[in-house]
């Protein structure tokens, strides 16, 4: 795994690199492995309390790998065959209804904490997908971001469109999947699909990690919960889960430390 994702975690950050740079982090079979592996890892390391997601070189993600359009343009990839190899339609989904290429982009959003991508160079196609994992997305004034996959007759198929529900309007998201138009960081904040434009995008993922991870654990955990209902769930729905989450924090050890270093002036002393 280590050719082509490794991962570093200090004072409950972990940072999560894309390392295939020959290949501008392009997505091949052995990096779908890596994510979901990664991601799936993630959710259960203890002392985690946030995640930065970045890509080395050249690039966040370049998109599917060059091959796996040969093997298409020649026959050999029929098409129930899907971008990490595996049975588009097959059975064997997860609990939430991903297959395995989806599961690669959607395994962020499923981690307990906040995961913020750093995006640089170029996020194409299943590049720009993984990206709509994060929760929030920093990326440069110049990065160069795109559905591409209508350039190859393709649709998004890596939860592109899940994971975009609730960031863009209806109408943008037609115009981009249908045209497969490039676009840069300002404008990707401007449609909702970025969270800020930075010089230096994973100095300031980074930054932000470590504020995340002086703060109460459980309830950064439970904020994630709750905005990840956003989308789906109803409003009484909603309601009743605030209330659920907020019971389970008030008194507890973390809380109380919360308010107890408040009141006294000095920094907070969480347990995971």
């Amino acid at each position: 795994m280590n050719d082509r994702v490794t991962v570093t975690i200090q004072d409950g950050v972990a940072d999560v690199r894309l390392v295939r740079t020959d290949k501008m982090n392009a997505l091949d079979n052995a990096m779908f492995a890596a994510l979901v592996e990664t991601g799936e890892r993630l959710k259960t390391e203890r002392g985690v309390r946030a995640v930065v997601l970045s890509g080395d070189g050249r690039a966040f993600c370049a998109g599917l790998d060059m091959g796996n359009f040969a093997a298409m343009a020649s026959g050999e990839r029929k098409g129930g065959q899907s971008s990490a190899g595996g049975n588009l339609l097959a059975a064997n989904r997860t609990a939430g209804g991903a297959n395995h290429a989806q599961q690669a982009c959607m395994v962020w959003r499923e981690i307990p904490v906040p995961v913020i991508g750093a995006i640089h160079g170029v996020a194409f196609g299943g590049g720009f997908q993984l990206a709509l994992g994060c929760d929030l997305r920093f990326v440069t004034p110049d990065v160069k971001l795109a559905i591409l996959e209508i350039k190859w007759g393709l649709v998004p198929d890596m939860a592109g469109i899940a994971l975009a529900r609730g960031l863009v309007r209806d109408d943008v998201m037609r115009e981009l999947t249908w045209t497969g138009r490039i676009f840069n960081g300002e404008e990707a904040v401007q449609m909702g699909l970025a969270t800020r434009v930075c010089a230096d995008p994973r100095a300031e993922a980074l930054a932000l990690a470590r504020e995340i991870a002086g703060k109460n654990p459980d309830a950064i955990r439970a904020g994630k919960r709750l905005v990840n209902m956003m989308a789906e769930a109803d409003q009484p729905a909603i309601l009743l889960e605030e209330s659920r989450e907020q019971t389970a924090l008030i008194g507890s050890p973390n809380q109380v430390e919360a308010v107890t270093a408040n009141l006294q002036k000095r920094e907070p002393k969480f347990a995971d």
